[in-house]
């Protein structure tokens, strides 16, 4: 059942000199089930995204993180594997292999937390370190 969910998003990421954090708040929806989990949300002008829309898919130790136009990505993020993925920017669309450093979660059916961080490279040339924290909370 996918109900309506308050979203904290902290995404910090760094190139090894140069370091960036973004916080979103927003609304969203939530999907749970015994086995994996989705939360959906529209991204803002904050994030540079703004118009798309934005899903993580939670199963175990992976997630699909997937952003709909105007740049479009699908990010798998999964412990002990590297993935070859497609990332967009506004800038351009490249592919990028993405390695999971860390993935925690403390999801129930009410919400939770999720907390990943992972590296991107470009032709094996690393890009940079990424870090994000999400908090899920029932809206009122």
């Amino acid at each position: 059942m996918k109900r309506k969910v308050s979203i904290k998003l902290v995404s910090k990421q760094s190139d090894g000199e140069q370091s960036d954090k973004l916080e979103l708040e927003t609304e969203g929806m939530f999907r749970f089930d015994k086995h994996a989990y989705e939360i959906t949300y529209d991204e803002t002008e904050v994030t540079g995204y703004e118009g798309a829309v934005t899903k993580l898919e939670v199963e175990g130790s992976k997630i699909v993180l997937t952003r709909s136009e105007p740049a479009p990505s699908n990010l798998i993020i999964e412990l002990g594997k590297k993935h070859h993925c497609h990332y967009g920017t506004p800038f351009g669309e490249f592919m990028v292999g993405v390695t999971a450093r860390d993935i925690e979660s403390n999801m129930t059916e009410k919400g939770g937390t999720l907390g990943f961080s992972y590296v991107i490279d470009i032709n094996s040339g690393y890009v940079g370190d990424f870090e994000v924290d999400i908090d899920v909370k029932p809206l009122n």
